[in-house]
């Protein structure tokens, strides 16, 4: 029985790379394995909901993504957020051009008369890719002097748009930026 739905950005290859090193280093250290378990992939969550018709949804991403062109994307900071899954992530610098896509794509979601969350508003939402979950609280600092090791800020661009379904996560999609055609 699937939790939800998310919408997803993906990385090119080298900056994927990136992120999947961080993912292994914790992992050998016995830090966190769950993204690795749940066979995640390295992204950025756009939307989020357990309650959504997905092909409405591929279809308004299918759409969108045919006139979005590849972003440059720098992850520059680490962080956690404060919840019960000690979650650490990488953060993006928040350009404009990341920040207008994801106002687009609430838009071009509205219009088809999906609510988008208050986590989820361009005006609350904040983009970070997860880089360790359930994180034990003793072990949260060594997680943190790891993920100092990466040498930000780490750079490249974000590739393709999917939408998965959770959990385990299953791709049921996944779209080109900039192309018509389905990765």
């Amino acid at each position: 029985m699937s939790q939800g739905y998310a919408i997803e950005l993906y990385f090119d290859p080298a900056l994927e790379n990136q992120v999947l090193k961080a993912w292994n280093v914790l992992a050998r250290r016995q830090i966190s394995t769950q993204l690795i378990e749940i066979e995640s992939r390295p992204h950025i969550t756009l939307f989020s909901s357990p309650f959504i018709d997905p092909t409405k949804l591929e279809s308004i991403i299918k759409t969108f993504a045919s006139k979005q062109e590849p972003l440059p994307l720098s992850f520059s900071a680490i962080g956690s957020l404060p919840s019960d899954q000690n979650v650490l992530f990488l953060s993006p610098t928040p350009t404009v051009s990341l920040l207008q896509f994801h106002s687009q794509l609430c838009d071009a979601m509205k219009k088809e008369g999906i609510d988008t969350g208050e986590e989820y508003r361009p005006d609350s939402w904040i983009p970070y890719c997860a880089v360790a979950q359930e994180v034990p609280r003793p072990r949260i600092g060594e997680a943190f002097c790891v993920l100092r090791d990466l040498k930000l800020p780490v750079t490249g661009y974000v590739m393709d748009i999917g939408l998965v379904e959770f959990s385990p996560v299953r791709e049921l999609c996944s779209f080109v930026l900039g192309n018509t055609v389905e990765a």
